[in-house]
């Protein structure tokens, strides 16, 4: 059952990502994670800007599934498919499972 979920939350992810990345010159794209705590959920989404625009963020997905190896699972297959970077925000002080590595680098400013 679990595979069967972490199989379609990755297939939505991926179809979207798929569908808003048109690999516009002057443009940076990347992922964002948010952890909500409060709704026990991880939230994508997918960003983008062009040069002199402003950023553009469209809700990709959110994850029901509040464990963090779940979501380490799911990063890891993401990673193979793009290349994009992901940046994590409401992670500081936690750790993947797997690899105890600090998942959230830094405080982003609007934390």
């Amino acid at each position: 059952m679990e595979e069967m979920r972490m199989n379609n939350d990755l297939k939505l992810i991926e179809e979207r990502i798929t569908m808003l990345f048109k690999r516009r010159s002057k443009t940076r794209y990347w992922l964002q994670v948010v952890d909500d705590p409060y709704d026990r959920t991880y939230n994508f989404f997918f960003n983008s800007q062009r040069k002199w625009e402003r950023q553009k963020s469209v809700p990709l997905h959110t994850i029901a599934q509040h464990d963090l190896s779940y979501l380490e699972t799911i990063i890891v297959a993401l990673q193979s498919f793009t290349q994009l970077t992901i940046q994590y925000d409401g992670f500081t002080g936690q750790r993947w499972p797997s690899s105890f590595q600090l998942i959230q680098r830094k405080r982003h400013h609007d934390e």
